[in-house]
């Protein structure tokens, strides 16, 4: 058996984190860590397609974090997702980067309007695959102190 630590080797995470978008300049946000969904979402609002290009805006005005202007990606797709009621609903999808402590993740984000959801952003399952293990009886086991890319 080797001594050497495996570079990809999974962090343990509670069942909340502090995550951070350095893409769309938003910082310290809470997170809720949910192993039953697959696709990471993001709370959003004034959603809409112009020429081409998604605008929205994120988060709500009563959020600290809340920016009054809109984001805009070419680049993004549609696709069906089932919401926590179990009801479909499309979704737009978008590729960005997060920040988890250390690690910056390429990640595929959905856009949602999470308004009534007590956190703004949800991890889901295909974020957290070989990278994270979850305790559940933990919350904010990661530092944002170093950046590390992965």
């Amino acid at each position: 058996m080797s001594n050497n630590k495996n570079p990809r080797e999974k962090q343990t995470i509670g069942r909340r984190e502090i995550v951070s978008f350095p893409d769309l300049d938003l910082q310290g946000l809470v997170a809720k860590i949910d192993t039953g969904a697959y696709t990471t979402a993001l709370h959003c609002s004034h959603v809409r397609v112009e020429d081409g290009v998604l605008f929205f805006r994120l988060l709500d005005e009563e959020h600290p974090e809340y920016q009054d202007r809109d984001h805009r990606f070419a680049v993004f797709h549609q696709k069906e997702v089932r919401n926590s009621f179990g009801e479909s609903e499309l979704r737009y999808i978008i590729k960005t980067r997060i920040r988890m402590g250390r690690r910056i993740i390429k990640c595929i984000i959905s856009l949602s309007d999470r308004g009534n959801m007590r956190y703004p952003v949800l991890i889901g399952r295909r974020l957290l695959k070989n990278r994270f293990v979850v305790d559940v009886s933990q919350e904010n086991l990661l530092t944002e102190n170093e950046t590390k890319s992965f």
